[in-house]
């Protein structure tokens, strides 16, 4: 009987055990820096230090797939900026009105 090579290549192995994983676990501490160190073959270790740029800002995974580089995100912005100008703020507390009108019900 042959068996079906994909369900074995998405089983995972038993060392890899997720089950206690926490999601976004280091997404603050990146934001802060992070060290690298390398280990050379001569015993010797060189130690990296590496910060986020000023102004750097982390697109979440999902946002991601959409902007692709720094000027498709730029681009956004500028028309929500540019809607945003045109489009007067609400005040909150205040009433809202629905755009929707209530038939009367005729007798």
């Amino acid at each position: 009987m042959k068996t079906n090579k994909k369900k074995q290549d998405d089983e995972m192995r038993p060392e890899y055990d997720f089950s206690k994983a926490e999601r976004g676990k280091y997404y603050r501490s990146m934001e802060k820096g992070y060290t690298v160190r390398v280990h050379q073959s001569d015993g010797t270790v060189v130690v990296n230090h590496y910060t986020l740029a000023e102004g750097t800002v982390l697109l979440a995974p999902d946002v991601r797939e959409y902007f692709t580089d720094s000027e498709s995100v730029n681009e956004a912005l500028r028309s929500i900026i540019h809607l945003m100008e045109k489009v007067p703020a609400r005040k909150y507390g205040a009433q809202h009105t629905s755009s929707r009108q209530v038939a009367e019900r005729r007798k």
